[in-house]
């Protein structure tokens, strides 16, 4: 198995635990489990592997995606209802799974003979548009567009630590760990500390 493929096994498995969570939020049926749990484990994949032009999409050519996809929701199903706070449990494992994500796409894009600025491109829509889908489908605020908190900031760092790492010569493994921890780091920073970028704020109109 290379690199790029335990990367996508773990960020599918990971974003179907939140997809999972969200349907348990909005208390979903066993149906609305997996097909949120599968919508989130593979839409920003999906939309890389279209751009990159790669033949077939990832989870087209190994079925046993979506097969991980669906034991994340049905996981899900029987555990969520134990958890005392399905929203902070969500926000973490959301956190690990765009670290896990993010470094799956910087990946794929060094795979496909990608340059830094599309590698970096295709690391942060790996990140995000999974976990997009999955709030907006949920009629739920997406997390990227919450005010101030880091998580576009987190992913683009991450892709962008994990392409310099890969102009300067290390392994896709090494990059990845290296883009993992920034994107990890930003992020779990935000939701511990508050950490945020400055928002912003309009002006009363001049007389």
């Amino acid at each position: 198995m290379t690199t790029a493929q335990a990367l996508d096994f773990a960020s599918v498995f990971v974003f179907g635990l939140t997809g999972g969570l969200a349907a348990s939020r909005a208390q979903l049926d066993p149906v609305g489990f997996l097909f949120l749990a599968v919508l989130t484990a593979v839409g920003g994949g999906t939309a890389r592997d279209v751009i990159l032009d790669r033949q077939p999409v990832f989870w087209v050519g190994a079925p046993a995606y979506i097969l991980v996809a669906l034991a994340a929701g049905l996981i899900c199903f029987a555990w969520a209802p134990r958890l005392e706070s399905r929203r902070r449990t969500l926000e973490w494992i959301d956190a690990v799974a765009l670290a896990a994500a993010v470094g799956a796409g910087i990946t794929a894009a060094q795979w496909e003979g990608a340059g830094p600025t599309v590698t970096v491109i295709m690391g942060v829509m790996t990140g995000c548009l999974g976990g997009i889908l999955r709030d907006v489908v949920c009629n739920e605020q997406p997390m990227v567009l919450r005010r101030g908190e880091l998580y576009v900031t987190a992913a683009a760092a991450g892709a962008a630590a994990g392409a310099a790492a890969l102009e300067l010569g290390a392994g896709t493994a090494a990059a990845s760990l290296v883009c993992g921890l920034v994107a990890f780091g930003l992020r779990a920073g935000s939701l511990r500390f508050g950490w945020r970028l400055p928002e912003y704020r309009s002006r009363p109109p001049r007389s």
